[in-house]
């Protein structure tokens, strides 16, 4: 479990609340980098997704939809539901990797975890008060809860592979938190599979079979996101690269180029990314 928390923290959970309040007629939610977090109170809704699958829920519930999928929400007008929405986004090392181990959609109702329940609980206080504090709060809570689902996803086993699979095998969490605790450490596959106590061929195949990419791949991935993060921080390109394993900036520069087509200096001129609203979304907010 100690390998787990490494990786928990080196993932970037946000919650931005868009809406709460009661929600009637037919809402299309979308985004193009964002997934979205629902949590129905009260009411009945009918869940459509894009392929054609459809889902009735009538108790108090959360909808995980970690990824950026299109869906609707189907209320009643007579009666409506009771609910509060945000957009979520989770950033790691290989974004693209945990988002393709989680399932695509969880609904779970809310009393089927005590933790969730509570927190659940705290949140509809807040999101239905008058507090001054109220829209800080809520954004926060939401970011708890959505590392609890996370947590629940992991302890009851719903993650489909990847790197959410891999934090709960006995040998490659050991391996991945080293990769993300040490990325100046100059891995090989031989002290990494030194590391699984394996033999070189057997880890190397785990890892690809478990994970989805290889040591090295994963490994360059996790460096970039966390050279990312420093850049941001505006550290000295020749100090970001020496802090994840490379001797020169220019190593670092040409990394860059080959993963993301950009030097540092022009991936840093790019406008941030993950900042769009759901393209369609409740228009308001019935507090307010």
């Amino acid at each position: 479990m100690e390998n787990i928390a490494d990786i928990i923290r080196r993932i970037s959970l946000t919650a931005e609340v868009f809406f709460s309040g009661k929600l009637c007629g037919i809402q299309s939610f979308s985004s193009e980098q964002k997934g979205h977090l629902h949590l129905l109170k009260s009411g009945c809704l009918t869940l459509l997704m894009r392929n054609g699958t459809k889902q009735v829920i009538d108790t108090p519930s959360v909808i995980f939809i970690p990824g950026p999928l299109e869906h609707r929400i189907v209320a009643q007008d007579s009666a409506g539901a009771e609910m509060v929405c945000a957009t979520i986004s989770m950033e790691s090392a290989n974004q693209k990797l945990l988002l393709e181990a989680l399932p695509p959609l969880l609904a779970l109702p809310l009393d089927a975890e005590i933790y969730i329940g509570r927190t659940a609980e705290w949140l509809f206080e807040e999101a239905f008060s008058r507090s001054v504090t109220r829209g800080v709060m809520i954004d926060k809570l939401s970011e708890i809860f959505l590392l609890q689902v996370l947590r629940y996803v992991l302890e009851n086993d719903l993650a489909k592979g990847g790197i959410l699979a891999a934090l709960t095998h006995p040998m490659m969490a050991k391996v991945i938190s080293a990769m993300h605790n040490k990325p100046e450490v100059n891995w090989t596959v031989d002290s990494l599979a030194d590391l699984a106590a394996m033999s070189r061929s057997r880890f190397a195949a785990t890892f690809k079979s478990v994970v989805g990419v290889t040591p090295n791949d994963y490994l360059t991935d996790i460096r970039i996101a966390i050279a990312q993060d420093m850049l941001k921080d505006k550290k000295p390109v020749n100090l970001v690269a020496n802090l994840v394993g490379y001797e020169h900036g220019s190593a670092l520069a040409r990394l860059f180029r080959k993963k993301l087509g950009l030097s540092p200096k022009q991936w840093l001129k790019l406008p941030e990314q993950g900042n769009n609203q759901p393209l369609r979304s409740v228009p308001g907010d019935s507090n307010e």
